[in-house]
């Protein structure tokens, strides 16, 4: 009830007489950049929100190849599929240090069947888990590697007020968007060159918004 998040993440919905029925514990704790939330393949008895930092959700080819499907950031819910008590389907990673809460799955199905709010909130969840993946293919999966490298760009600052970026490695750039580290790394530097990445501190950027917007729908 005193979690600042509440208002934007998934419990926004819920009323006193809610609150009072939740008896599990909701545990609150930091992951190191590096760090594994969960794996696939593990029995998906939580659900987590993100407080802060970013994590990536992995799938791996079978030549041990890994892919990134999308990243999950503040106020963003993983584990969804632990709803349906299926185990999760990818690895999720922690990007940068990253604080996390962790609550039941089966605290939230039990409030879901009764709690309309909630139920809602969960599918609208879901709707914009599936609309993220489909983002991810259509946008990050196609085009040249500067576009691709573009689009990512500005979908890291999309919806913020200012254009000051983090990026990844670019072993996990390359991952997210389906070219090689080189490849990546080649279109980092050309961007940094022509003034659409300004580096204002270690691996922190302002991002040149229009001109990228232009490259992305070239």
């Amino acid at each position: 009830m005193n979690c600042s998040l509440r208002t934007s993440v998934l419990f926004a919905g819920l009323q006193e007489a809610d609150f009072e029925r939740i008896h599990d514990p909701i545990d609150q704790f930091t992951l190191k950049a590096g760090a594994h939330l969960y794996h696939a393949g593990d029995a998906g008895g939580h659900m987590f929100t993100v407080r802060s930092g970013v994590l990536k959700l992995v799938q791996y080819l079978p030549d041990g190849s890994q892919r990134i499907v999308r990243i999950v950031r503040v106020t963003d819910v993983l584990g969804l599929e632990s709803i349906l008590e299926d185990t999760y389907h990818h690895d999720a990673i922690a990007l940068h240090p990253t604080e996390v809460c962790r609550f039941p799955a089966r605290l939230v199905r039990e409030l879901g069947q009764e709690n309309p709010s909630l139920h809602r909130e969960l599918m609208a969840r879901w709707q914009h888990a599936l609309s993220e993946a489909d983002a991810w293919l259509t946008e990050l999966s196609t085009g040249s590697a500067r576009q691709r490298v573009a689009r990512l760009l500005l979908r890291l600052v999309r919806d913020r007020e200012t254009s000051e970026c983090q990026l990844f490695s670019r072993e996990d750039m390359g991952a997210m968007l389906g070219v090689t580290t080189e490849t990546t790394s080649r279109t980092i530097a050309e961007f940094k060159r022509q003034g659409l990445l300004v580096e204002t501190a270690p691996n922190l950027f302002l991002l040149d918004i229009p001109n990228l917007k232009r490259i992305a729908e070239d």
